[in-house]
């Protein structure tokens, strides 16, 4: 790694714990950004402060979760979004490319449709997940051969038509509920992608994958470049392709099921962000995953923050972000047409 590449780490670290700060102190009761670290410093070491209680239990019960939430799933969806793009070798591959996002849908609106709610609010993102999971297993079977090989073309045709069933079943669960509107309004909330009520709950069940899917991708980093240079140049220098490709798409999958059955649909972070970040930074995967998982997360949080400070009250961070990524993903297309029409 050179000092550039260091610099930019270290900057990226910096950014987002700045964010993170910034995001917990502000809100429609403010906490000077001082005072907030204040608190959460006496909280990682156990003291008790002299400020209104009101600050601390708003900071650690309220923002904390949520920001760290939206931190871990937008860095967990840049890091995958930066795998997807490696492994299918196309700057326009998303997290959700396989029917992972789809699959958390339809798993989501099922639970809240059966009355989640009503017994927990964890049990929507833990019925998202299982979608989420069963999806991904489902394209990886038609996806794979008999003899465990594993066509990158055949994957992704699965993953759009087996996206596209699950699409208009959850879609036929959302008619079913359209007389009950607390529950379609907690569908369509989901659906949006939304941090409101975020509780440490929703944090333990998205640190776990997201910690240790986003270190075994980022520590396969070299792996990934040589998966790059082609399947028959990385076989030569003793790489098991098949195998790899299959644990890259595998832990890359748990890691955004994770992600999106907790805060539901977040369009375009796992393709904006890995993108730019290529652009600074250059391909090489041993530097541009970690990054990719700092600015992911720094991105999100900002967005959230955002949706919290805008004046309209029902902004959701999955709108903020698909406002965003909607024009860069037709730029990426329009450079993409002109390229192919360079080489006719």
């Amino acid at each position: 790694m050179t000092r550039r590449d260091a610099w930019m780490l270290t900057g990226l670290t910096l950014l987002l714990t700045g964010v993170v700060i910034l995001a917990t102190a502000l809100g429609t009761a403010n906490v000077p950004p001082l005072r907030a670290m204040r608190i959460l410093w006496d909280v990682l070491t156990g003291n008790e402060g002299d400020y209104p209680a009101w600050q601390r239990t708003v900071l650690l019960w309220v923002r904390l979760p949520r920001v760290l939430t939206a931190a871990l799933v937008g860095g967990g969806l840049a890091l995958t979004g930066a795998v997807m793009q490696a492994i299918f070798r196309n700057p326009m591959a998303e997290p959700g490319i396989i029917g992972v996002s789809a699959g958390a849908a339809f798993g989501a609106v099922t639970a809240l449709y059966l009355g989640a709610t009503t017994f927990s609010m964890l049990l929507a993102p833990t019925g998202a997940f299982i979608g989420a999971l069963g999806c991904t297993f489902v394209v990886y079977a038609l996806a794979s051969s008999g003899r465990g090989r594993l066509s990158v073309t055949t994957l992704l045709l699965s993953g759009v038509a087996v996206g596209s069933i699950v699409s208009a079943l959850t879609s036929f669960v959302l008619a079913l509920s359209l007389r009950q509107w607390e529950v379609g309004r907690q569908m369509l909330s989901w659906l949006m992608g939304d941090f409101e009520g975020r509780s440490w709950g929703h944090v333990a069940l998205v640190f776990p994958l997201t910690l240790v899917g986003s270190v075994w991708l980022a520590l396969h980093g070299r792996e990934l470049n040589l998966l790059l240079t082609g399947e028959e140049s990385a076989l030569s220098l003793g790489i098991d392709v098949p195998a790899l490709r299959r644990n890259l798409i595998v832990w890359a999958s748990l890691v955004t099921a994770a992600a999106v059955s907790a805060v539901g649909a977040i369009g375009f972070v796992g393709l904006i962000v890995p993108h730019l970040l290529r652009l600074v930074m250059g391909p090489d995967n041993r530097r541009l995953l970690p990054a990719a998982f700092l600015g992911g997360a720094a991105f999100l949080v900002v967005a959230d923050m955002v949706c919290r400070l805008a004046s309209l009250s029902d902004l959701r961070p999955g709108v903020v972000t698909s406002l965003v990524g909607g024009p860069f993903f037709l730029y990426l297309l329009i450079r993409s047409r002109r390229t192919w029409a360079a080489t006719v």
